[in-house]
Parts: structure tokens; C-alpha cells; sequence
């Protein structure tokens, strides 16, 4: 049992609230109530967000990429940095890494994430006798922290478009159609060791790593559940999906493939007007990571256009360069202003910008991670998050403007606790396990840094 000072609840903001938990779920919300014994009193709860695009491993090369080499860097040269790290990485690492990375997520304030998972064989390109080992290793990482895991293992087929044949960087993350369908199942035992609202979705990679027919025949595998798919993160991406399938990115997937609610088309950066409104009307989710996008130079999403035509969206950390949620946000928003010399653009019409990103981004990122998530609602997956709104960066706010202050004004060390489907593990303000889980990560990369 849950009391909270004050709730953003789905029907508006709401004080005094006792909220009860059973198997995972929300099973009531009550007004007006006093606290009893034994309840977890907090200030603030929120509906948690869900982290809806992750590359763990990655976490572990933040601030290796950051020196300028001759020539002007891109997304591409720091592409080929990152094929010449995975080689190095073993399953202990890539579990103890996860581990941290989630472990960040939740006191960051986030229930749960979407694993975009393309390191699936050994450095040579030769799957480990558990076509699954890897996959397993994420799944431990999310038993050990407690978070909300979407599993999405990801087909990687080809090098580039035009069905180029991978390079040598590219080789743990290849399959054919048929063994990825196995590794898919292997991902799914794994996963079923977890809490019953962890699930395994799929990924394909991009337009650029598979081909249509390729990409056909994994939707005919696996007809429902999440789907996600980079999509027109690059202009060079975009011309060279062009010139081979003779469209756009977006244009060509909106004709190809069923594209709906179960979808999440990550990053969806460069596309036209038409796309944008096209996007939008599909249902699917628009998966931004704006702290990667930037950081990447991949440029601006088009957010007004794509708000007022009705999409959803959500974030994710990508790259795990840094994990904050509100940092997030607040660069989604601060993109759309340097872009467009305004203030205040991520909203339709009038109001809060705060409440339309974070309200938008739990709805969003719950809908991509396959999760009855995203509102503080009876019958709902209990991710929730409680912040301190008596803290110098919130105290002088109204109810109505906490959102504004928590995404513009604050630092994630305002989250005290976090919820994952009821699982209570971040608790005034740090993790349950920190400490076992710091030390298996410092482990990790003392390893990892010696075979560099």
C-alpha cells in the first residue's frame, strides 16, 4: 500500500490518495484518505515512465567517443568505435552492465525498458552453444534489479542497404531468418523465468539490416506483441534506403508492412510532412532518444507537426551515454526550441509543456513496451514513481506546475521510490541492490579495460 500528500491521477491531480497493489497491479485508488500502518508514505506519485529504447551495452563506452579525430566525425565514424569495443565483450560483462544500466533507469525514475538487443554471438561471429546466451544474461540483470522488461532481440541480416553483407565489426549481431526465429524462442524461455508482465517482442533492425522479404517473414512469426524498428535516423540512411527500395523509409514501411499500435518506429527523424501525419494516423509510437540524437548529431524530431496530427510518442536512453529521464525530456523539448526559435512548441494549442511530455511519454512508452502501463488507474500494471516536491527545485510550484518544474528544473535526485509492477525497488532515492550490483559492474570493467 501506497499513501501519497498528492497523485497525478488519471483523472487530474488528487491529494491525501491511498493507492493498493496485488499481483503486480493496481487494485485501488482512494481520495481524500488518511494513512495507516505500514503503508509506504510518500510526497508526490506519478505514473512511471518506461525507458523504451536501450543498447545496455553501450553504457559502458560513455565518454570514450568524445574526442574529435581528423576529418569531421558522425554518427558512421562512431558506429565503427563501437564495432571495435563489442568485440571485447564477454556475457559477464554484458550482464553486469545491464545490471547497472537498469539499476540507473529505475533510480532515474523509470519501471521499465525496452532491451534493443543486436549482441547475440560470440566476437567471430559463431553463436555460443545457447543460441540464447546472451538474451539470458539480459534477463538476469533484470531479475537482479527488479525492472519491467520488454526483450526485444533484434534481426540483423545484412551490412547496409542493398542487402550488403555484413562486416566483420557486424558479425555477433547476424542471422538468417530461421535461426533468428530460434533465438527469438530461446529469448522467450529465458524470459519466462521473470514476473509475468516481462514479455519479448522483436526488433528488426533497421530497412538498411534486413530486406522486405526477410522483414516479412518475422511479422508472419510473430503476428502480435511489440515490434520495433529503427527507422530514417540519418539523411545518408535515408538515400540509401532511396535509391534501393525506390521510397523513403517511413513511406516505404507505411505501404509494406501492417504498422499499428504494436509498433514503435525508433528515432523516425528525417522524414517529410507527409510521413510525419502519415506516422502519426498509424498508431504507432514514435521511439525518441533525444540525449543520443544529440549527442549522435542525428538532428531534431518533428514534434509539432507530428503532436497536432495525434502521435504517439515516448523516449528511451539508446546509447546510454547519460540516463535521466528528465534530461530527456527537457532535450526533446530544448531541440524543438533551437530548431524553431521558439518557446514552448511540444504542446497543441495551450497548456503545460511538462504535462504534455511526461503525461505523453509514460501513455507512449507503455503502449511500445506492451505494458498496461502509463496512468495511476485501478486494474493497471503498477509503474509508479514518487518524487520529493519539497526540495529547492520544486517547493515553490503548484500542483499544476510540478510536471513543468520536474522537467525543466530538476535533477533525477528528486525520485525517491519506484515502483515495476508492484516491485518496490528503489527506495528513498536508491536501489535496493546498489551496492551488490556497483561492485559486479566495477568488476566488469576492470575486465573490460584490461583486454582493450
Amino acid at each position: 500500500m501506497i499513501f501519497a500528500k498528492q497523485a497525478k491521477l488519471s483523472s487530474g491531480w488528487a491529494t491525501n490518495v491511498r493507492v493498493i497493489l496485488a499481483d503486480g497491479k493496481i487494485t485501488s485508488v482512494a481520495e481524500n484518505q488518511s494513512p495507516v500502518q505500514g503503508d509506504t508514505i510518500v510526497d508526490t506519485l506519478l505514473p512511471a515512465l518506461g525507458n523504451l529504447h536501450s543498447h545496455s551495452f553501450q553504457r559502458a563506452m560513455s565518454g570514450m567517443t568524445e574526442y574529435r579525430m581528423a576529418g569531421k566525425d558522425s554518427f558512421w565514424t562512431w558506429r565503427d568505435l563501437m564495432y571495435r569495443f563489442t568485440s571485447h565483450l564477454t556475457p559477464e560483462h554484458v550482464e553486469a552492465i545491464a545490471g547497472f544500466v537498469f539499476l540507473e533507469m529505475q533510480e532515474a525514475g523509470y519501471a521499465s525498458v525496452g532491451e534493443f538487443h543486436y549482441l547475440h554471438h560470440q566476437p567471430n561471429g559463431t553463436p555460443y552453444d545457447n543460441l540464447g546466451e546472451l538474451s539470458s544474461r539480459i534477463a538476469a540483470a533484470a531479475s537482479e534489479t527488479g525492472i519491467g522488461l520488454t526483450h526485444l532481440p533484434v534481426l540483423y541480416t545484412y551490412g547496409g542497404a542493398g542487402k550488403v553483407p555484413l562486416a566483420a565489426g557486424q558479425a555477433r549481431f547476424g542471422n538468417p531468418v530461421d535461426r533468428f526465429n530460434d533465438l527469438v524462442g530461446q529469448a522467450q524461455v529465458a524470459v519466462s523465468n521473470l514476473p509475468a508482465d516481462c514479455r519479448v517482442g522483436i526488433a528488426p533492425h533497421s530497412l538498411r539490416a534486413t530486406s522486405p522479404e526477410d522483414l516479412k517473414a518475422v511479422l508472419a512469426a510473430r503476428p502480435d506483441g511489440p515490434v520495433h524498428i529503427h527507422i530514417a535516423e540519418q539523411p545518408k540512411e535515408v538515400a540509401d534506403v532511396q535509391a534501393w527500395l525506390n521510397a523513403r523509409p517511413v513511406d516505404w514501411l507505411l505501404a509494406n508492412a501492417d504498422v499499428n499500435t504494436d509498433w514503435c518506429l525508433i528515432h523516425a527523424t528525417h522524414m517529410t510532412e507527409a510521413e510525419t501525419v502519415n506516422m502519426a494516423k498509424s498508431g504507432a509510437v514514435a521511439g525518441l532518444c533525444p540525449v543520443t540524437e544529440a549527442n549522435l548529431g542525428d538532428g531534431p524530431f518533428n514534434g509539432p507537426q507530428y503532436l497536432s496530427a495525434g502521435g504517439a510518442f515516448g523516449v528511451g536512453s539508446d546509447s546510454n551515454v547519460l540516463i535521466s529521464l528528465s534530461e530527456e525530456l527537457r532535450t526533446l523539448e530544448y531541440s524543438q526550441r533551437l530548431r524553431d526559435i521558439a518557446r514552448n512548441v511540444m504542446v497543441v494549442g495551450e497548456g503545460s509543456v511538462g504535462e504534455t511530455l511526461y503525461m505523453g511519454a509514460a501513455k507512449g512508452g507503455a503502449q511500445a513496451l506492451g505494458r498496461g502501463a502509463g496512468e495511476i488507474l485501478v486494474g493497471g500494471l503498477a509503474d509508479l514513481v514518487a518524487i520529493d516536491s519539497s526540495g529547492p527545485a520544486l517547493c515553490a510550484l503548484r500542483q499544476d506546475q510540478l510536471l513543468d518544474g520536474l522537467v525543466f528544473g530538476a535533477k533525477d535526485s528528486v525520485v525517491t521510490d519506484v515502483w515495476s509492477a508492484g516491485r518496490h525497488a528503489v527506495q528513498s532515492g536508491r536501489h535496493v541492490k546498489r551496492d551488490t550490483i556497483i561492485a559486479a559492474y566495477r568488476s566488469a570493467m576492470a575486465s573490460l579495460m584490461a583486454a582493450l
